[in-house]
């Protein structure tokens, strides 16, 4: 099947799950700012082509092409790794870098943080983003306070293995927002504990 012929059915695709179009409000992006989808249509679509099939009353949306993503995790689930063709974000579930309720950043934890930075190196990263993640238990509040020094401790860490004053960070605490797991489940709850190291993809 040609690259072209899946990029008319993935945007039919997502044309008849829309459906006509609705107004909703914005309540925000749907992932932390910087990790969207990056890739650009490679070919224009005819939105009057009578191939499409359109239902009465649809139109076009804008082609999106989205990045392909890879998904790694441990057994443990203690830490994943996503690579897509622009961006490898690393993340690391709380409980493996602090204690309960707590920034202070562990032994362990420093040697797993190391092999990241490594990989930074590896792919001459100079713009990485360090994001922090609570579950929706406790205030919010709170939440936003944790994760941001949690995302701040991390961030300490990398200043010291990288040593490169080429390299700009990005450094946020999200508290609840973004969850990857439910909220309702302990297990959902310990995925959503987490922080994220994200850099751009070296070029090879």
């Amino acid at each position: 099947m040609t690259h072209t012929r899946l990029l008319l059915i993935g945007t039919l695709a997502t044309l008849l799950a829309a459906g006509p179009a609705v107004a909703q409000a914005d309540d925000g992006p749907s992932v932390p700012p910087g990790t969207e989808a990056s890739a650009s249509a490679p070919v224009e679509l005819d939105p009057n082509d009578p191939d499409l099939k359109l239902p009465d009353g649809a139109t076009l949306a804008e082609p999106k092409v989205l990045d392909i993503k890879s998904v790694v995790e441990d057994q443990s689930g203690d830490e994943r790794r996503e690579d897509t063709n622009t961006n490898v974000t690393f993340a690391l579930q709380a409980e493996v870098l602090f204690g309960k309720d707590s920034a202070k950043i562990s032994a362990q934890a420093r040697s797993r943080i190391s092999v990241m930075a490594n990989e930074i190196k590896t792919q001459n990263a100079t713009r990485i983003r360090v994001f922090g993640f609570t579950d929706n238990l406790g205030s919010s509040a709170h939440g936003d306070v944790l994760s941001r020094k949690r995302a701040n401790a991390v961030h300490g860490i990398l200043e010291q293995e990288l040593s490169d004053a080429n390299i700009t960070y990005e450094v946020r605490g999200y508290g609840e927002d973004y969850p990857i797991a439910d909220n309702s489940t302990e297990e959902g709850r310990k995925k959503n504990r987490r922080v994220e190291i994200s850099f751009p993809r070296g070029a090879s």
